[in-house]
């Protein structure tokens, strides 16, 4: 295998050891710690323009025609808010013991995160539909607006969270991430269309873009986990939980999808997870330590994604 190969196949993975080896370099060197005083609080900075344009580059190949509902978009929704329900359930029972309670809450964020915007880059990446993806992840936030109010004042009794307040949240996180470059994405291909054609000749634009937003995004949440105050067994549950949580979404998103022949997309839409709105929300209602878990989801299904690329790429047009 040549070694461009080898980073195509490889891409996610080698992002996520990138951004891990920058951290602890600039963290634990002294004479790079002036440098990584300037430069780290710049780098969130960078995160939404990264998103911002990568989904831009992707909505110029969207097709309209892919973008009407689908079944399993409800079946989905349904299947999320089961889960989570789920979790609710656990933690009324088994919440006394504040241990347990921690650990369940951050599966339970896990859960009721709507999906990624950035969603859409691995699904073309994996050959599923981008059209079919975006219509979804307008509907899952829209879920996630009505079923936040409704769960979180169960979870935490002191949640002072109302629906207006969660509808302004997701809202502003829609518009600003998702239907601002889908607009202008639209908007481009009428007035532009020679530059549209140019930018989608560049296939692989926005996936790269992607790689680079993850490469921070691990970094940030490295961080996070080292600077936590939790210790001991507690800690490593927070950050293995995770991992089930996505195989298990990821698995049941492609065996619900795979009965609407669309399991590639079905897969990303319940497994890859906004975790930045699951962070916000923890930090903001619930156990702020439990954020560790959301945090420790963006590394699990960037392992899981990057798997189905190598998979993909290794082995072409695989139907999962």
């Amino acid at each position: 295998m040549n070694t461009a190969a080898f980073i195509k196949q490889n891409s996610l993975f080698l992002s996520m050891a990138i951004g891990a080896l920058v951290y602890e370099l600039f963290s634990h060197i002294s004479c790079l710690e002036p440098v990584s005083r300037t430069m780290g609080p710049l780098l969130p900075e960078w995160l939404p323009i990264g998103l911002f344009l990568l989904l831009y580059a992707t909505f110029c190949k969207i097709k309209i025609s892919e973008m009407k509902p689908r079944t399993w978009h409800f079946v989905i929704q349904l299947v999320r808010t089961s889960l989570a329900a789920f979790m609710v359930l656990l933690i009324t029972l088994f919440g006394s013991n504040a241990d347990v309670k921690l650990i369940l809450e951050g599966m339970f964020i896990c859960f009721i995160c709507p999906t990624a915007a950035a969603v859409v880059v691995v699904t073309e990446k994996l050959g599923g539909s981008i059209g079919s993806l975006t219509t979804f992840t307008i509907i899952a936030n829209m879920v996630t607006m009505v079923i936040i109010p409704f769960f979180f004042p169960i979870v935490e009794r002191g949640a002072d969270i109302t629906f207006l307040s969660a509808m302004l949240m997701i809202l502003r996180n829609v518009t600003m991430v998702l239907v601002a470059p889908l607009f202008l994405a639209l908007l481009s291909r009428r007035i532009m269309p020679n530059f549209v054609r140019r930018l989608n000749s560049h296939k692989n634009i926005g996936f790269y873009i992607w790689c680079i937003n993850l490469s921070i995004v691990t970094g940030i949440t490295l961080h996070n986990i080292e600077r936590s105050c939790i210790t001991g067994w507690v800690l490593w549950i927070l950050l293995i939980a995770p991992l089930f949580v996505s195989l298990l979404q990821f698995g049941l998103g492609k065996l619900i999808g795979k009965h609407w022949n669309d399991s590639i997309s079905a897969g990303q839409a319940l497994g890859q997870k906004n975790t930045v709105v699951g962070i916000w929300l923890t930090l903001t209602f619930l156990n702020p330590l439990a954020a560790i878990s959301p945090g420790a989801y963006v590394l699990w299904q960037n392992l899981v994604n990057g798997w189905q690329i190598r998979y993909k790429e290794k082995h072409g047009n695989v139907k999962w």
